[in-house]
C-alpha cells in the first residue's frame, strides 16, 4: 500500500467533511465545523500550510557522503524520527463512523509506537476517551503521550490518575483548547490557566510536562516559570482563534527566547519530511503533525500509519542528504532561507 492508495481507500469511508485531499491545506474544508477545518474564516489552516510553503530550503552536495541520522532523543526516549502524531478528538463527530475516538486512538498508538515514533492521544468530556487512551498507551510499553484538556483542578486530577496508570513518557495540556464550549460551560469553569494554576497541575503530573498552545514569547516564559519540560508552538489548527498567526511565523523568536530551556515542538500545516526539516532549522527540536494522521488511519489502519511514517521519514532523510545535514544536530538555520 502507497500513500495515494491510502487517501484513496479513505474517501470511502471518511464521512462527509474531510476530503482526504492530496495535500491537507485546509482549503478543501474551509471554515466546515464539524469537521476538520478551522474557526470563523478558516484562514489559520490554510496559512498554517502556506507559510511552511513560502520557506525555502538551500541545497549543498558538497559535503562527505555518509548515512543519515534522523533519530530523536526527548526525555530519555530516542525514537528513529524527530515527528510525533498529534492527537485527535471527537473522531466521529469531524471524520465519520468508521472510528471513534477510543478505536482510533488504539490503533494509531500502536502503529506509531512500532513505527519508530509517539502519537499524542486526545481527551474528551466523555471519560471513556482518556480510559482507553491511556490503556492504549500502556499496551505500548508507554509510548504516547496523553494530552489533557484544561479542565478544572477536580477534573485534572481525575484525568492525571488515568495518566500515570498509562506509564507514558510524558504528559500534554493542549491549553490552546481553553476557548471550547464544553469547557466554559463546567462547574467549576475550565480554561486559561494562570503560571500558579500551571505550576500545581505539573506537580500533580509529576513527569515530563508539554504545553500546547504556545504562540508567543511571553506565552513561552510563562510556560519556562511554570516548570515545563517542553512547549508546543500551536494555534491548535487554526480552530480556536480566526486572524491567528501561522506557527511557522512565531517559531523562530520563540526558540530564540527558551531553546536550550526546554524542548521546542511545533505543530500547524507541516506536511511533508521537507517541512519538518524546515521546523528544526527554525529552532524547532521536534513536530506534530495531526489532520494527516486520519486519513491514514481510515485508508489503511496500522498499515496506512506506517505508509504515512515511512513517507515524511524518507522525504526528511533526503531532504538532510541534500542539504548537508547528517543528523538533526547538524541542521542549521543557514540551511533555509525565509
Amino acid at each position: 500500500m502507497n500513500y495515494s492508495e491510502v487517501l484513496v481507500a479513505a474517501r470511502e469511508c471518511i464521512g462527509k467533511y474531510c476530503k482526504a485531499c492530496p495535500v491537507c491545506n485546509g482549503k478543501a474544508c474551509g471554515n466546515q465545523m464539524p469537521g476538520p477545518g478551522a474557526k470563523g474564516s478558516g484562514d489559520g489552516a490554510i496559512r498554517n500550510y502556506q507559510k511552511w510553503q513560502e520557506i525555502r530550503v538551500n541545497m549543498d552536495t558538497l559535503t562527505e557522503n555518509k548515512k543519515i541520522d534522523t533519530s530523536l532523543e526527548l526525555f530519555g526516549k530516542t525514537f528513529k524520527y524527530p515527528f510525533f502524531a498529534g492527537p485527535v478528538g471527537a473522531v466521529n463527530l469531524h471524520y465519520g463512523e468508521k472510528y471513534d475516538d477510543m478505536s482510533y486512538n488504539d490503533i494509531l498508538v500502536d502503529a506509531c509506537a512500532k513505527g519508530g515514533i509517539a502519537a499524542f492521544t486526545g481527551d474528551g468530556a466523555v471519560e471513556k476517551v482518556m480510559v482507553v487512551a491511556t490503556q492504549a498507551i500502556k499496551k505500548a510499553g508507554g509510548i504516547g503521550i496523553p494530552t489533557v484538556k484544561p479542565w478544572n483542578i477536580d477534573t485534572i486530577k481525575t484525568k492525571m490518575e488515568y495518566v500515570k496508570n498509562s506509564d507514558s513518557f510524558a504528559v500534554a495540556m493542549d491549553v490552546d483548547a481553553a476557548g471550547l464550549p464544553f469547557l466554559k460551560n463546567m462547574t467549576p469553569p475550565a480554561g486559561s490557566k494562570t503560571v500558579e494554576e500551571l505550576k500545581e497541575i505539573i506537580k500533580i503530573a509529576n513527569k515530563p510536562f508539554i504545553v500546547k498552545g504556545v504562540m508567543t514569547v511571553k506565552a513561552a516564559l510563562k510556560a519556562k516559570e511554570a516548570g515545563a519540560s517542553a512547549i508546543v508552538v500551536s494555534n491548535h489548527g487554526g480552530r480556536v482563534l480566526d486572524q491567528c498567526a501561522a506557527t511557522a511565523e512565531v517559531l523562530e523568536e520563540i526558540a530564540a527566547a527558551v531553546k536550550g530551556e526546554m524542548k521546542i515542538l511545533v505543530d500547524g500545516g507541516i506536511r511533508t519530511g521537507v517541512d519538518v526539516f524546515k521546523a528544526l532549522a527554525l529552532g524547532a527540536d521536534g513536530v506534530i503533525i495531526c489532520r494527516p494522521f486520519v486519513p491514514a488511519v481510515f485508508g489503511g489502519a496500522a498499515e496506512g500509519v506506517q505508509c504515512y511514517i515511512d513517507k515524511i521519514g524518507a522525504e526528511l532523510a533526503d531532504t538532510m542528504a541534500m542539504c548537508g545535514a547528517h543528523s538533526l544536530k547538524e541542521i542549521t538555520r543557514d540551511m533555509v532561507r525565509k
